[in-house]
């Protein structure tokens, strides 16, 4: 089983939206069952909440379906994932904070995987509230870390 982990910083709009959208492509693919995909914040402060509105209302509009996430927090058996996927910037350092000297996996911004795209970052929508543009770029950027992947780990 591959784990891929998304990170951003409370786990209710960029990581959960990032792992309903690649879940379903997932699944579109024929292949989610060989991928355990899941999320997390490197904040505390929405442990245990659903997604955000807007993000779930995104997700709606765009046929994603979201499950039952909750917000959860990273911790130290999340940095063993296969692929930790950081929104921004900020989120990567700290995984790699975190993470310390382990180094049998791969850890990266999202966008790193869409160098024509002139964002290095995942903007957070809960300061911007620009859902529409965090849902082009992460789909976008599962698109390419699902491609990533399969040639990859041969899929």
């Amino acid at each position: 089983m591959i784990r891929i982990f998304f990170v951003c910083l409370g786990n209710i709009c960029r990581s959960p939206m990032a792992e309903a959208v690649f879940r379903h492509k997932a699944e579109k693919r024929g292949i989610e069952s060989r991928l355990l995909i899941e999320s997390a914040g490197t904040g505390e402060w929405h442990v245990g909440h659903q997604p955000h509105e807007e993000t779930l209302k995104t997700l709606r509009y765009n046929h994603i379906p979201a499950g039952n996430m909750v917000g959860k927090q990273l911790n130290e058996t999340d940095v063993d994932a296969d692929y930790i996927i950081a929104m921004d910037a900020a989120n990567l350092g700290y995984i790699n904070q975190m993470r310390g000297s382990h180094t049998g996996n791969e850890v990266f911004r999202l966008l790193d995987l869409l160098p024509d795209i002139p964002e290095d970052d995942v903007p957070d929508p809960y300061m911007t509230g620009n859902f529409e543009e965090v849902f082009y770029l992460i789909d976008q950027g599962c698109e390419a870390l699902l491609d990533y992947i399969i040639a990859k780990e041969r899929l």
